[in-house]
């Protein structure tokens, strides 16, 4: 499946989480409520997947845990924060040049309205 049906199923399943619980609730929930909407419609997920960085010749483990990956290609950071910023941006970014992964997505569920709380972060899609 391309990044970018995957993507639409990302973005339908994350608006059915939200229409159901809204905002204010922690991140572990709307991630694990994430996790149920996206088994729903078929697609393979890694949960809290540990990313070592490697520097120089060596192998680093930093404990970075990606919240989500979906088909092994497309990357989810959830938050529930009062706003989006420039480092979260930064952290997806960082995650997709470290797995190569070419597609991501920023989901901030604290946000009143979803749609202001997505941020789609794309690396060499084509």
């Amino acid at each position: 499946m391309h990044e970018n049906k995957i993507g639409t199923h990302i973005v339908s399943s994350a608006y059915e989480v939200h229409t159901q619980l809204g905002p204010g609730l922690l991140e572990s929930t709307y991630q694990k409520c994430l996790l149920y909407e996206l088994k729903k419609r078929g697609l393979s997920l890694l949960s809290e997947v540990q990313l070592p960085i490697k520097y120089k010749e060596t192998e680093i483990d930093c404990a970075y845990r990606l919240d989500l990956i979906v088909e092994n290609k497309v990357i989810i950071e959830i938050k529930s924060v009062e706003g989006l910023l420039n480092i979260h941006t930064a952290q997806l970014i960082t995650y997709l040049k470290l797995t190569d992964c070419k597609l991501g997505y920023l989901l901030n569920f604290n946000s009143a309205r979803l749609k202001y709380g997505i941020k789609r972060i794309v690396n060499n899609l084509k």
